[in-house]
């Protein structure tokens, strides 16, 4: 290659880095003018036949079956599906569409920018009470290119309903655990998740030692709230009262789950959600569970901020 194309060519890249890194006209344009409404997401028919629809696959297939074919590092007897419904597409159950358009973020849990394996991580080592998937791994990549796939042509910066977590419940109510396991039975949650909420295949345990750690979001009063009231009984979604749904988070959290090593880092600056149910920077835990379950593999169940590779040993 001659030094003036390799210079030419060298400069578009370093264009194209600024571009991103400064948020250009065009991307704001792009995510200003993008029609939600008149989006919908790829589904599983429209991946294509090349190498890249083999990763989407397979991607697919670990999002679907994710203690079956990762069963080092989903522990619990949870899956993506668990919470990320119809394959990650459904608008109520935290669907996982355009992610791949808001990463890398600032999360205020971790206090520092993640990139998108960071995220797909913690739902391992958190949602899942899991292990840490490593990042350069196949799977990795293939969870990350469905992601990508269900995101298409979402532009940077475009905001989906939905899709920042669980929707927001408009009232904050006060759950009485009380009641909710009254409600337990009453609505016919035994039926699918058993007396003793342990869950039955690939219905997921509520609470227990295969259930979600208390760092997962669901383990947040308003959290499981949102998502009780959204999507169950899944025979009857949307047919519970407010009330009941804040009622029966209180019950299924009340329960022993896992730990959350590293938990008491979260919300470095504060700021914790007042529901957060263990101790953070100026939180006191909000209605801890009655006990917590010892992880078998703390160190698994850590993800660490990026780290910068500028810093060396005493440097500042």
């Amino acid at each position: 290659m001659h030094r003036a194309t390799r210079i030419t060519g060298l400069l578009s890249v370093a264009t194209a880095v600024l571009a991103v890194a400064c948020g250009s006209g065009a991307k704001k344009d792009a995510a200003l003018s993008f029609n939600e409404a008149a989006w919908a997401p790829p589904l599983e028919k429209d991946i294509p036949n090349d190498s890249l629809g083999a990763s989407i696959r397979r991607g697919l297939s670990l999002v679907r079956f994710t203690p079956e074919s990762l069963p080092q590092f989903a522990t619990s007897a949870l899956r993506c599906t668990s919470c990320h419904q119809n394959d990650g597409l459904k608008k109520s159950a935290a669907p996982l569409t355009g992610a791949q358009a808001r990463f890398p973020k600032y999360m205020p849990r971790s206090g520092a920018v993640i990139a998108l394996a960071d995220r797909v991580n913690f739902c391992f080592t958190r949602s899942l009470a899991g292990n840490a998937i490593p990042v350069g791994s196949r799977e990795m990549v293939d969870i990350l290119a469905y992601l990508a796939f269900i995101s298409r042509d979402v532009p940077v910066g475009a905001h989906i309903a939905g899709t920042d977590g669980l929707i927001a419940m408009k009232d904050t109510l006060v759950g009485d655990a009380a009641r909710g396991e009254q409600l337990f039975t009453a609505k016919l949650c035994i039926t699918c998740h058993g007396p003793e909420g342990k869950g039955n295949g690939p219905i997921p345990a509520l609470w227990g030692p295969m259930s979600y750690s208390i760092g997962a979001s669901m383990a947040r009063e308003e959290r499981a709230a949102s998502f009780i009231w959204h999507n169950m009984p899944q025979t009857a979604p949307g047919t519970l009262q407010p009330q009941e749904a804040f009622d029966l988070s209180a019950f299924i959290n009340s329960h022993p789950r896992p730990d959350a090593p590293g938990k008491e880092g979260d919300w470095p600056v504060g700021g914790a959600p007042t529901d957060v149910p263990y101790n953070t920077f100026g939180h006191p835990a909000h209605r801890p569970p009655a006990s917590l379950v010892t992880r078998g593999n703390p160190a698994g169940a850590l993800v660490p901020n990026p780290a910068s590779i500028m810093r060396r040993a005493g440097q500042k």
